[in-house]
């Protein structure tokens, strides 16, 4: 990513509409924190493995309505093409093994029985994912007038 970018110019993120076999993140979208993470997983993502989707988008509810608000708000959720669901570090476990840069993490993140340290790990940072980065009221370029 480039940081000097305004996030007006920023490219936007490949939607589950613009690749439909794609893996989906599903991610807090007004989480400054979690925005700039998932630019980096899209910078990452070479073979076009994954799309991305913000949790307050009105679609989430109507194609995952098994999936509370307060469920995404928790944790990020990594949707398969084929339906399966990971959620939070259980998501960054999966992508370790699928995104060649974080292969050299897999075998660390896979060491067995770990992965209860991860998902505390993990919890503890996005709890406080808005005091790391802020918060954004809204998606998109409506608010770039308000970051000058």
């Amino acid at each position: 990513m480039n940081r000097s970018l305004p996030r007006s110019r920023q490219k936007p993120l490949p939607s589950p509409d613009d690749r439909p076999a794609a893996h989906i993140i599903l991610f807090d979208g007004h989480c400054r924190f979690c925005t700039a993470q998932v630019r980096r997983l899209n910078n990452w993502d070479r073979n076009s493995l994954l799309s991305f989707l913000s949790l307050h988008d009105p679609q989430v509810q109507r194609r995952w309505p098994e999936l509370s608000f307060q469920q995404l708000m928790d944790e990020m959720y990594l949707i398969t093409p084929e339906g399966e669901k990971f959620a939070g570090a259980a998501a960054f476990r999966y992508l370790s093994t699928r995104l060649p840069i974080l292969w050299p993490l897999a075998p660390l993140m896979h060491i067995p029985g770990s992965l209860p340290l991860w998902r505390t790990i993990y919890k503890v940072v996005a709890k406080y994912r808005y005091r790391l980065a802020g918060k954004s009221a809204c998606d998109g370029d409506a608010c770039e007038v308000h970051f000058r």
